[in-house]
């Protein structure tokens, strides 16, 4: 809403900020940091009461979770989703449509996590509802937002796979692109998912690649800027930034509740829906890959649980020894601030290294 005012810069000329991507991103992390900050203890309250005895813990799982986190309410990702949509609805540009296609897969991802965790809350059950019937769900949203990308963008570039290092190429992938588009929404919603373990494991890391890809997509965004790196210019796509700044302030509000011990947990409301949403920037800016590279610590949780579901069905052996990633490390013996804050750093490594690719082409 406030976008328009840079339309009574004529009248009044310090509203001419508000054109700035900048400006409205900056905007968008403060906005969303005091919302989550100032109804997030409300909120929790609520989901406390609610709740009752909170999310239900693995008993598979660590042996210390039974000890350490049974009671903590979930579903805070309602905390991240709201000051979002709070944040975006206030300073990002409404004629934009790469805002609404983003929003609308953050949102519909966020809606199936929704329900997985009143699943599991209500039933007081780890399983939720069926995992192919959520998947077929995550699935039928993103390959409706690559349709509408596909329709919205430039041609051939719109169905294209950019590849990293190299200039001026990109493979046409045509409808294939559907597919391909849908594997990397879902494959990132679902890999932050199986991140979120921990107390603060997966938000900063999903504050990282968001930093990350807002300085990538008003890159991307900016003819000038993208002609001189080389990228692939994407008229529209420097809104995203606003989003990215959204995500950023929302996750600090966050963070402050989810530090350990945490007060409340995201649950699937919030990570899938973080996924989500850091997928579908990606598959817009045309950085699907570095996407892998930034997004580097959610591709190894997956694939350890991968690796280690194939290894027991082929071999009835593990390669960990429990998998996700962070709780082989914890049966090794790390306490959990140290797998954290570890986790962490290997996510600023991963950050800096996929940033470094905007160069080196």
């Amino acid at each position: 809403m406030l976008y328009w005012l840079a339309d009574l810069s004529d009248v009044f000329t310090a509203f001419n900020v508000f054109r700035y991507i900048t400006f409205r991103a900056a905007g968008a992390i403060v906005t969303a940091a005091l919302f989550v900050f100032l109804f997030g203890p409300t909120i929790i309250r609520m989901l406390r009461v609610k709740q009752g005895k909170g999310q239900p813990i693995r008993a598979d799982g660590p042996k210390s979770h039974l000890l350490t986190k049974v009671g903590t309410p979930t579903m805070g990702g309602l905390m991240i989703l709201s000051g979002l949509v709070v944040s975006t609805v206030l300073w990002a540009n409404p004629a934009n449509p790469y805002v609404w296609i983003v929003l609308g897969v953050t949102l519909g991802f966020g809606m199936i996590g929704f329900y997985d965790d009143y699943l599991k809350v209500t039933k007081q059950t780890h399983a939720g509802f069926s995992g192919k019937t959520r998947l077929a769900l995550e699935t039928l949203i993103a390959v409706m937002a690559c349709f509408a990308l596909a329709m919205l963008g430039r041609a051939p570039l719109a169905t294209s796979l950019a590849l990293p290092f190299v200039k001026d190429m990109v493979l046409d992938l045509g409808w294939f692109f559907l597919a391909f588009g849908a594997f990397i929404i879902v494959g990132a919603g679902n890999a932050v998912n199986l991140t979120d373990g921990l107390d603060g494991l997966a938000i900063v890391p999903v504050m990282i690649a968001a930093a990350s890809f807002g300085g990538i997509s008003w890159v991307v965004g900016n003819a000038v800027f993208a002609d001189y790196l080389q990228l692939n210019f994407v008229p529209g796509a420097g809104e995203l930034a606003v989003l990215c700044g959204a995500i950023l302030g929302a996750g600090l509000g966050f963070l402050w509740f989810n530090a350990p011990p945490a007060s409340v947990f995201m649950g699937d409301t919030g990570s899938l829906a973080l996924g989500g949403l850091l997928g579908s920037i990606a598959v817009v800016t045309k950085h699907e890959v570095v996407l892998g590279i930034i997004g580097g610590l959610f591709v190894l949780e997956a694939v350890s649980v991968i690796v280690q579901v194939v290894s027991f069905k082929l071999t009835g052996k593990r390669v960990f020894k429990m998998a996700p990633l962070h709780h082989h490390f914890e049966q090794l013996g790390w306490t959990e601030p140290q797998i954290v804050i570890r986790f962490w750093i290997i996510s600023v490594v991963l950050a800096l290294a996929g940033l470094s690719t905007l160069k080196l082409r």
